[in-house]
């Protein structure tokens, strides 16, 4: 929207392609704002993402996108959690926002980019708890089917991403067809703009400092939870708006490998990776670290150096024009380590975008990526990780670094030391 006439604001080239300068080194941003260097232009990213979708839009055969996918909504508008919000993108319009009650006024006085009128509370459902027969989906569905024919395109498919089935049928009931519109946003998001990149790397520069205070503190007698909450605390403190996991993973626990913590004690000899998954400014990490705990025998360093082995092959063949296919081949199969099949191995040799969800595009994964490659695009952002279980039959090695994709290949983010095995308290 144009913040003088309040009009929607034509969107230029500018807005939809990135502007790099890959000579200099990726800024890592304070959380305050400052006077004396430019910093996030929130502005300019809003637009530059809004302009994307828009842009995506205009490319498919929908007239309008209805989200109820968080990611999404905050993509085009703003939004954070709760899955009760929703948006419609309008072709050539500008977003109308349903929130959560008072977050509609609240809108309308403090986010003074939004149109006031295209603020407004609304309530579907809430998963269910509202039931479909009180009639709040009828009523919302009429009021988007009004607004899509006002605009002039109720002829033409809209497109949902995530949707509980009563919503859909009270659209299919307005008289609107409806079609998958998450393929549309996830094409949008797939190239990072500068900011979006900056937000990124503070993120990762975040996680950065937990892996060190996890190296100070992974000793004998700490648990895996206690690990979990001082990393918690130390986000938290440091701008965090999100942290939505912090996998622990140790000892005996390492293979097969789970993804979640307990309250296990750390020992002497120990093998332990941690993955770190949190936010700023709802820009997403995924960063394995893999330590050992006093010493570490022979086939710990083995794993740990064919993990390493297999993530630096794959990050050689990141470059434009790559296929995601052409980075998988040098991912060792699944029965090279232990798996029955590609699914059953699903997500240890693996890499996946990062922007504001934890999995963007691009998915590279034998799984998929074989029999249906993608290109690799300047601009993506994504995390790519490996795990290779020890002979000793329970240790194992998990890492996982962040790239940003550059006009000629990419640069890592992650950039806590894990060139070879770091070993905390040494003895």
């Amino acid at each position: 929207m144009d913040e003088r006439t309040r009009e929607p604001r034509k969107i230029t080239a500018e807005d939809i392609n990135p502007r790099y300068n890959w000579g200099r080194a990726l800024p890592v941003l304070g959380t305050m704002g400052v006077d004396f260097e430019e910093r996030v232009d929130y502005r300019r990213m809003h637009r530059y993402r809004l302009g994307r979708a828009q842009a995506a839009l205009e490319k498919s055969d929908l007239g309008a996108l209805l989200l109820f996918d968080d990611n999404n909504i905050r993509y085009v508008k703003w939004a954070r959690d709760k899955m009760s919000r929703f948006a419609l993108l309008i072709r050539g319009h500008d977003p109308v926002l349903w929130d959560f009650g008072s977050a509609a006024v609240h809108h309308k006085l403090y986010s003074p980019w939004l149109k006031p009128e295209n603020c407004k509370a609304g309530l579907v459902g809430l998963r269910g708890t509202v039931d479909p027969a009180f009639g709040l989906m009828k009523r919302h569905a009429e009021e988007m089917a009004s607004l899509i024919k006002a605009a002039g395109v109720a002829k033409m498919p809209l497109g949902v991403d995530i949707i509980e089935p009563p919503m859909m049928f009270e659209l299919e009931k307005a008289g609107l067809k409806i079609k998958d519109g998450q393929q549309v946003m996830l094409s949008a998001r797939e190239l990072k703009s500068s900011d979006e990149i900056a937000l990124l790397n503070r993120a990762a520069a975040m996680v950065d400092g937990a892996y060190q205070l996890i190296n100070e503190q992974l000793k004998p007698g700490v648990r895996e939870n206690d690990i979990v909450a001082e990393v918690n605390k130390f986000l938290y403190t440091h701008g965090s708006d999100d942290v939505e996991a912090v996998n622990a993973v140790s000892g005996e626990r390492c293979n097969p490998h789970p993804h979640n913590f307990t309250d296990r004690m750390i020992r002497p000899g120990d093998q332990a990776f941690f993955d770190i998954l949190q936010s700023f400014m709802g820009y997403r990490t995924c960063y394995y670290r893999t330590f050992n705990v006093g010493r570490a025998t022979p086939v710990q360093h083995d794993a740990y150096k064919k993990a390493r082995e297999w993530l630096d092959n794959a990050i050689e063949r990141i470059k434009p024009g790559a296929s995601t296919a052409h980075i998988c081949e040098v991912f060792p199969k699944a029965n090279e380590f232990g798996f029955p099949d590609e699914l059953a191995a699903f997500g240890l040799q693996f890499a996946h975008g990062l922007g504001l969800n934890l999995h963007e595009r691009p998915i590279i994964s034998r799984v998929v990526s074989m029999d249906h490659p993608t290109e690799i695009k300047e601009g993506m952002v994504f995390a790519i990780e490996t795990y290779c279980p020890a002979t000793d039959g329970y240790s194992a090695a998990r890492i996982e670094e962040e790239v940003v994709v550059t006009d000629k290949g990419c640069k890592l983010i992650s950039l806590f030391p894990a060139e070879e095995l770091p070993i905390s308290h040494r003895y």
